[in-house]
């Protein structure tokens, strides 16, 4: 396993087949306003990617761009909504079809109201991962190791749960609701960035 970290692009051929983990690391929680600093990837094979863009950035990226706008890969995020946008707003294209572990969560562990990654992770997985970096500089200069390492436990263990959690949606019958959830989140993405994150269009007021 290892961390392999790029400057503005993913290397031609860097992913095999199939489908991918994605996750973005921006400067704060706008995203018109707070920049994209990192793209972190993973093709479940046990190596995570991490495109870095620069404050001069151009987000061309076509290697990049290219996968995450295949309609013939799935995308696995936790908490798709902010990575959608975030990812659509600079990069131009909308990283789907998608996969969302926290709201495969929301719908199947209705046991807890815990549903962040490190929670997830630790009970579906056994293992622990650090959360110290979460609001770490993204856009410095330079990445620290302990940065890198964060960003890449962001993407490192969503194939293992994806593959748990779709047995439990089975179980409980809530497949069709999951999709129809993930096929709702380009549009709440968008949503988001036009102007109606914190309105609830569907709402009686």
């Amino acid at each position: 396993m290892a961390v392999y970290l790029h400057e503005e692009d993913l290397p031609a051929g860097a992913l095999g087949p199939g489908t991918v983990a994605v996750d973005t690391e921006t400067l704060g929680l706008v995203t018109t306003r707070d920049r994209l600093c990192l793209l972190q990837i993973s093709d479940g094979s046990g190596d995570e990617h991490l495109v870095r863009f620069g404050p001069d950035r151009r987000y061309d990226a076509p290697n990049l761009r290219a996968v995450l706008a295949d309609p013939a890969r799935t995308k696995l995020y936790h908490f798709a909504r902010f990575d959608l946008a975030a990812i659509h707003h600079y990069l131009g294209v909308m990283a789907a079809p998608v996969f969302c572990t926290k709201i495969a969560s929301k719908l199947v562990r209705t046991y807890t109201d815990r549903h962040g990654l490190k929670d997830l992770v630790r009970e579906l997985l056994g293992k622990e991962i650090s959360k110290q970096q979460q609001s770490s500089d993204w856009g410095a200069p330079s990445l620290s190791d302990a940065q890198q390492d964060y960003a890449a436990s962001d993407v490192r263990y969503l194939h293992a749960m994806h593959a748990i959690l779709v047995e439990r949606l089975a179980r409980e019958d809530r497949t069709e609701l999951a999709a129809a959830c993930f096929d709702f989140l380009p549009t709440r993405a968008l949503l988001d960035i036009a102007g109606w994150a914190e309105r609830d269009i569907f709402s009686h007021e």
